[in-house]
């Protein structure tokens, strides 16, 4: 295969490997992330992008890339910052990689999960700074977490690789989605309920629902104070389906007990309250951060790119 294709980021070297076996000429940008400018330049004449979520993949974006543009393939599961629009009034597929990161991800959700409820965070910067005298009855008491209500939202694949976990710790199961998911309930014992009853009763929530215009600031003010003093809130989605100002008022408050977030809403930007709060432990970005899920993604991000220039189906194209 002959052709250029745009890599816009550093991306492991398996990915890299199936577009060069390809025949590519592929050139990969490594400032990180590209400025705009830069980006826009580097896009034209391509008929293939391998993009990530730090990339906006927009009208401006495929008008510099030219007519010849056939195939944007996005590392990720989320593809919010694609405009799909843009890309089918173009004839352009739009790929993403779903299956290969949703144990990863689940770990890490589980992780702040953990880590939240006991106060990790905070006991570690208190052993690091040297201000840990002696062991006591009433250091860093959290919940327990074995045997509590989650609620999950969004019971999609990560979403019911979290109940799997949540399962393992006797924890009761309940989730809010536009759909019913028997196999889960079936299997796991979950059961589907209202978001405003899964929030009233949780003592654990985990957000795994895409970014839309439906589900942008989902867990707000008015939702935060619907969750239980001691209730714990999680998110490894997207960074503005909760609105940051209110959960950073919520846990300032104590109108919730802790929070666990891997996304934000203006990433790589923290608002700055959060920064500032202990019951919170802040993770930037990491949910598909291990060495064979990054390769896994990398690779199919690179195999959707090889099999629609070869005039074939892509493996995993997103429908809109």
């Amino acid at each position: 295969m002959t052709g250029k294709i745009l890599v816009t980021r550093e991306i492991p070297e398996a990915g890299l490997r199936v577009l060069d076996e390809a025949g590519f000429d592929v050139t990969v940008l490594s400032e990180a992330p590209p400025a705009r400018e830069k980006l826009l330049e580097a896009a034209q004449g391509a008929e293939g992008v391998l993009s990530t979520v730090t990339e906006t993949v927009d009208d401006e974006f495929m008008d510099a890339a030219g007519d010849g543009l056939k195939v944007v393939s996005n590392m990720a599961v989320g593809y919010d910052n694609v405009d799909l629009g843009a890309a089918k009034k173009r004839g352009v597929v739009v790929t993403n990689t779903p299956g290969v990161l949703d144990e990863t991800t689940a770990d890490v959700a589980f992780m702040l999960l953990l880590a939240a409820a006991r106060r990790l965070g905070e006991a570690e910067r208190v052993l690091r700074a040297g201000r840990w005298e002696w062991w006591g009855p009433k250091l860093f008491m959290g919940p327990d977490v074995w045997g509590k209500r989650i609620g999950i939202i969004g019971l999609g694949r990560i979403g019911q690789a979290v109940a799997r976990r949540a399962w393992g710790f006797g924890m009761e199961i309940v989730y809010h989605n536009r759909s019913r998911k028997e196999e889960a309930e079936k299997g796991l014992g979950a059961r589907r309920m209202e978001l405003n009853e899964l929030l009233e009763t949780s003592d654990f929530v985990s957000i795994h629902t895409p970014l839309t215009e439906d589900t942008h600031h989902l867990i707000g003010a008015e939702e935060l104070e619907k969750m239980k003093p001691r209730a714990v809130l999680v998110n490894t989605s997207r960074g503005p389906v909760v609105d940051e100002a209110a959960l950073a008022g919520a846990l300032a408050a104590g109108s919730i007990f802790a929070a666990g977030l891997d996304v934000y809403e203006e990433e790589p930007r923290v608002h700055p309250k959060l920064l500032e709060l202990e019951n919170v432990v802040l993770a930037p970005h990491i949910g598909s951060g291990s060495i064979e899920t990054r390769d896994k993604m990398a690779v199919l991000a690179a195999e959707n790119i090889r099999a629609v220039l070869g005039g074939e189906p892509p493996k995993s194209p997103v429908e809109g």
